[in-house]
């Protein structure tokens, strides 16, 4: 069937593991791919990634630099450092808009731009996000376990439920609520019966304790009551997607945190427009979104099978 000459099959927008991935699969594909990477990843300030077999423990960049390596075998498939600002769906066909005002056509769009953690806004919690302050206990609660630890959050699920979670890491964790706890009598309970006190005064700040040992790293300064030293603080906030551009195509969206997908292969309801990666789902891990590139990557080529050989 006749195409545009500057028609893509694949416009893939991230960089990270979900995006990649889907780039290699459909690069075996033959498939013309073009990937928008900003350089901004979600991970940015971790120092290792872990739970991927055969690379547990490797810094993420290092990650990202083994994927683009092994793309360049793929001639049909081009990264892009450009940040993709728009995008539209108009007769079947994708066209995005990056920041630098090109614009660029494909018969598939996969999103995999990750999510952005929202963080606390007292001083010390950015300046230690990666290195004592962590949204992930399957990432980082093996390298802190048995130390004293504290959990940020409110509320059963994102304070409470947390709270009990990491006590199988440590004994030693106090759930702090900056503010009222919004917590249930169970779970009160359940904390309770745990040995999980809760601190319920406002946080000021975090102070960094430059002349302790690593396992008491820094105060949690509060308004009122004592300091609280700790090696390390799990919180849970919420997150919001990294780009808008799932809303502006019409997807049906679970919370501001991500899209819904129809199937095991990644396709959003908006036809032609996938979601792989920390924007699909709750399991954000950077193996499980390596996983849903690959599916979806196989899903959109099927799909252009289809199309091709109708």
């Amino acid at each position: 069937m006749t195409r545009q000459a500057n028609l893509l099959d694949v416009i893939i927008v991230g960089g990270g593991p979900a995006g990649l991935n889907a780039a290699l699969v459909l690069g075996r594909c033959r498939r013309n791919v073009l990937l928008f990477d900003d350089g901004k990843p979600r991970n940015a300030v971790s120092h290792a990634l872990h739970g991927f077999l055969s690379r547990d423990g490797i810094p993420p960049a290092q990650l990202r630099v083994i994927a683009r390596e092994q793309l360049a075998a793929y001639p049909s498939v081009r990264i892009d450092e450009d940040r993709v600002v728009d995008a539209a769906r108009i007769d079947q066909i994708f066209s995005v808009t990056t920041r630098d005002g090109r614009n660029f056509l494909a018969r598939k769009l996969l999103l995999a731009a990750g999510v952005i953690d929202k963080l606390p806004e007292q001083p010390g919690f950015r300046e230690l996000y990666g290195i004592g302050l962590f949204h992930c206990p399957y990432c980082d609660g093996w390298e802190m376990r048995d130390q004293p630890l504290a959990v940020y959050g409110r509320g059963d699920d994102k304070g409470g439920g947390l709270a009990l979670e990491m006590t199988h890491w440590s004994r030693d964790t106090v759930l702090c609520t900056d503010g009222p706890s919004e917590l249930s009598a169970d779970y009160r309970q359940r904390l309770e019966k745990n040995g999980v006190p809760v601190r319920e005064e406002k946080i000021v700040r975090l102070e960094v304790s430059r002349n302790v040992p690593y396992q008491a790293a820094f105060d949690i300064v509060f308004d009122t009551g004592p300091r609280l030293r700790r090696a390390a603080i799990f919180f849970n906030t919420g997150r919001a997607q990294s780009t808008d551009l799932a809303a502006r195509l019409g997807c049906d969206m679970y919370d501001p945190e991500g899209c819904k997908v129809d199937n095991d292969k990644q396709m959003t309801h908006v036809p032609g427009l996938y979601v792989a990666g920390d924007a699909s789902r709750d399991v954000l891990q950077v193996i499980v979104a390596a996983a849903e590139g690959a599916e979806a990557a196989i899903g959109i080529n099927n799909a252009l099978l289809r199309e091709d050989l109708a």
